[in-house]
């Protein structure tokens, strides 16, 4: 019976995963920022750059005025202990995208963010 109720790595990160694009659709910077560990690393491969915590609070205004009208659609794909990888589509006002981003959570924060472009559209989501 108590192995019915372990959660799956997949489940135990869900609220986590689900928080963060509920937050990253609105640049909601107090919940971000509960979301992230001190010395979070924030990257988009693809563009090249590497965020430290601070560094990602501070772009949250150029965001802001990204995200407007926009929506993020998410699924996890898989889960092995700390890492989560999950596909998201972000559907621009202009544009989407389809990103497949990885996730490393500790204690119930985002230790490492990876993302990578996978599409320049959302077909495939």
């Amino acid at each position: 019976m108590l192995l019915c109720l372990a959660y799956t790595p997949a489940i135990a990160q869900q609220p986590v995963v689900d928080a963060w694009y509920a937050a990253l659709a609105t640049a909601d910077r107090a919940k971000l920022g509960s979301l992230l560990a001190a010395d979070a690393r924030i990257r988009m491969t693809d563009l090249g750059v590497e965020q430290t915590k601070a560094e990602f609070m501070d772009s949250l205004d150029e965001w802001e005025a990204a995200v407007k009208g926009a929506t993020i659609r998410h699924r996890i794909e898989s889960s092995d202990g700390a890492v989560t990888t999950v596909v998201a589509c972000y559907d621009f006002p202009a544009n989407d995208v389809l990103l497949r981003e990885m996730f490393r959570i500790e204690a119930g924060l985002i230790q490492e963010n990876n993302q990578d472009a996978i599409a320049e559209n959302c077909e495939a989501y």
